[in-house]
């Protein structure tokens, strides 16, 4: 391989494509050094754009286009230092026959892990081969053998030991039991996931194919945010103040100021609270056990963002919605599960744990996270799990009391709105991620521990992410930083609670039983217990 080229999909945001092109533009340089090095030169398939003032595909018009002008059997690097939108490329990449590896930098500044972790789950789906690397600056050994066995052989093999089939594994009887009892009672009563528009900011591998999803038990009811948007507008202004009143009087801080395009006012949080008034009204008009915003594409041009909303939905303690008559208290003692960006995958899997873990007597909240980045902390491997608000204040250290709501990054987020930000506790958590591949619902499952990080490096942390969202320090158990990224379809996991290590171990082996049960291929990742 000679001549390598190259392409990088970004958002369809124009302020973060012009924000984040310079990481790209550095990543990209390293990139051409460590290539230059094996005597390949790397080759740029679309150029600069010096009108836009960003390299990035930015639409999968553009997309198209760039990869018409590529020779379908050329070795190509899908390079990625941003969040990017996987189907600006996923259509030229479906047909090329070429060895393709995506590559990101080990940074979770914009951030590329989470966009590489996108864009592979989604070639997962769709049956593309690929390969896949991932480096600080291209010079680390690991990096630097990776590249040069693609270069030599098309393709790049990693350790993926930590990952054990279900199918080849006995499971305590009692386990066992319980979660198959569970997932039929499950299937036979039926649950409808409230989606609002799929396909959000190009995450192909967050939807799932309705005949994959029906022999769960789940059904989709298709939902458009412009009804959302119209729900709102119903909602009185006295509803939304009381809701307002009620977080003040359960301790959330609202960070709050007067330049509504750079900082987080009132009547930003005000219209996020007819959001979740009208949402859960939706929910409940519908039937829906859970329900996923797509928020981006749409509403973001009409209203604040819905993050402050999804924390809300997704805590059992939560403000109280009556129906528009006045007459019912909806959900009542109940959190209504929220699926962040619409992933589908994510809503599967949180509606069941959500359900599941209400029978075993722990506490129900659970959220996806991004799988942002991490760093050795003291000896451990600690990630980062972080996502734009949509985590629960039961997650929190301190709860109500220890969250507070930021505004939004205004280049993503334009008409701005309050996130759900605090750090969680620590504690034992199980970890899983439901995903598509070879035409079959999977599902990973894992235990994790969430460690309590001095205030100084949580800050350093946050300050090398995105400090306004809320934060997961995660030591994954019998899982490396290099086994999760090689194996994980997914730029989201997700988390919840468990009282003790012990009753961890026990609830992932009844949670694989019961997905299992539901028809998913299982997996069992690193250290859970079989006894």
């Amino acid at each position: 391989m000679k001549t390598i080229h190259l392409v990088a999909s970004g958002d369809l945001r124009i302020a973060a494509n012009q924000t984040c092109w310079a990481a790209q533009k550095a990543m990209e340089d390293g990139l051409a050094v460590a290539l230059k090095a094996e005597g390949s030169t790397l080759k740029r398939a679309h150029p600069y754009d010096r009108v836009k003032k960003h390299g990035f595909i930015d639409s999968q018009k553009m997309g198209i286009e760039v990869f018409r002008g590529i020779d379908p059997d050329a070795p190509l690097i899908v390079a990625e230092a941003v969040w990017q939108y996987s189907h600006h490329v996923l259509a030229g990449l479906t047909t090329h026959r070429g060895p393709i590896l995506t590559v990101a930098n080990w940074s979770g500044q914009w951030p590329g892990l989470v966009g590489l972790l996108n864009l592979n789950a989604s070639l997962t789906k769709a049956g593309v081969n690929y390969s896949t690397l991932w480096s600080e600056d291209f010079t680390d050994a690991f990096f630097k053998n990776g590249l040069r066995e693609w270069l030599q052989t098309g393709t790049v093999k990693h350790d993926q030991s930590h990952v054990r089939d279900l199918n080849l594994l006995r499971l305590p009887a009692d386990d066992d039991q319980t979660g198959r009892d569970f997932a039929r009672r499950f299937r036979h009563e039926k649950a409808i996931l409230g989606v609002f528009d799929e396909g959000c900011m190009g995450m192909f591998n967050a939807i799932v194919p309705d005949h994959l999803l029906h022999p769960t038990g789940c059904f989709k009811e298709r939902l458009s945010q412009s009804t959302l948007y119209a729900a709102m507008r119903e909602v009185s202004d006295e509803d939304a103040a009381g809701v307002l009143a009620w977080l003040r009087r359960k301790g959330l801080h609202l960070d709050l100021g007067t330049d509504e395009a750079t900082q987080l006012t009132e009547p930003q949080v005000l219209l996020q609270c007819k959001m979740y008034i009208a949402a859960v009204r939706i929910a409940d008009e519908f039937g829906c056990a859970a329900i996923g915003i797509q928020y981006q594409q749409g509403l973001k041009d009409l209203t604040p963002a819905s993050d402050l909303v999804e924390g809300m939905l997704n805590n059992v303690d939560r403000p109280p919605v009556r129906s528009a008559d006045g007459k019912r208290v909806l959900f009542e003692g109940e959190a209504v599960p929220h699926f962040n960006e619409v992933d589908e995958c994510a809503g599967l899997d949180g509606l069941v744990t959500y359900r599941l873990w209400r029978e075993l007597g722990f506490a129900p909240e659970n959220t996806l996270h991004d799988l942002r980045w991490g760093a050795t902390f003291k000896g451990d491997y600690v990630w980062v799990l972080l996502i734009s608000g949509a985590a629960p204040p039961a997650h929190f250290i301190g709860g109500w009391k220890g969250a507070s709501s930021e505004r939004q990054p205004a280049m993503y987020f334009r008409l701005g709105g309050g996130t759900m930000k605090g750090v969680s506790k620590p504690g034992h958590i199980v970890w899983s991620r439901v995903f598509v591949m070879d035409g079959k619902l999977h599902a990973d499952v894992g235990v994790a521990e969430v460690v309590k990080l001095p205030d100084a490096e949580t800050d350093r942390r946050w300050k090398e992410t995105t400090p306004q969202w809320p934060i997961m320090h995660t030591v994954l158990k019998g899982v490396s930083r290099d086994q999760m990224m090689a194996r994980h379809k997914s730029n989201h996991i997700q988390v919840v609670y468990c009282p003790n290590e012990k009753q961890a171990h026990r609830a992932a082996r009844i949670k694989a039983a019961a997905l299992a049960e539901l028809g998913l291929e299982v997996s069992l990742c690193g250290d859970v217990k079989l006894s």
